[in-house]
């Protein structure tokens, strides 16, 4: 599947730096409404190799690695999973947050978005994007540095040199 991704986003940025009706700005409010799910359900992990660090409360997952919750999916080379704490700053068995490095790949329903780098927030419902982010809706097209998603209410932004293919449906 990256493969495919990484095909379609040469091709994607191709039109998007060829074709008049493309848009250029500094930002832009995107509708993820495909992107609201339940927090609440389970978290599942698979990669090559884990570690875990007691200490700081979190685990290392490295190589292959794809993180599922409900319809959710991210995948990248190197995911690390960090415990969430109390008040007291007591460590709790919940999972607070998610970071992604190396070909990130979030899918959820018919949206893809693909960055160098992603922070999923599990109790804040949030995940942010950096580095030559592209967000594929059907046949649409948005690209940026920065995407900032918040998945309870399905809303995002794309910050930086935002570029953006919108299909008509003309020939």
């Amino acid at each position: 599947m990256r493969f495919f991704v990484t095909i379609f986003r040469v091709l994607a940025l191709t039109l998007a730096a060829l074709l008049p009706g493309a848009a250029i700005a500094q930002g832009a409010n995107v509708a993820l409404g495909g992107l609201a799910f339940d927090n609440s359900a389970p978290i599942e992990v698979s990669a090559d190799n884990l570690s875990v660090d007691p200490e700081d409360g979190s685990a290392v997952f490295e190589g292959n690695v794809l993180v599922a919750q409900g319809d959710l999916r991210l995948a990248a080379n190197l995911i690390r999973v960090e415990y969430a704490t109390d008040a007291e700053g007591n460590q709790t068995p919940s999972i607070g947050r998610v970071s992604a490095t190396g070909g990130v790949t979030f899918v959820n329903g018919a949206d893809a978005a693909e960055a160098t780098e992603a922070v999923y927030s599990v109790e804040e419902s949030s995940l942010v994007m950096t580095g030559d982010v592209l967000l594929t809706q059907g046949e649409n097209v948005v690209a940026g540095d920065r995407l900032l998603v918040d998945l309870a209410a399905g809303t995002g932004r794309i910050e930086g040199g935002v570029r953006t293919v919108f299909q008509t449906g003309g020939n």
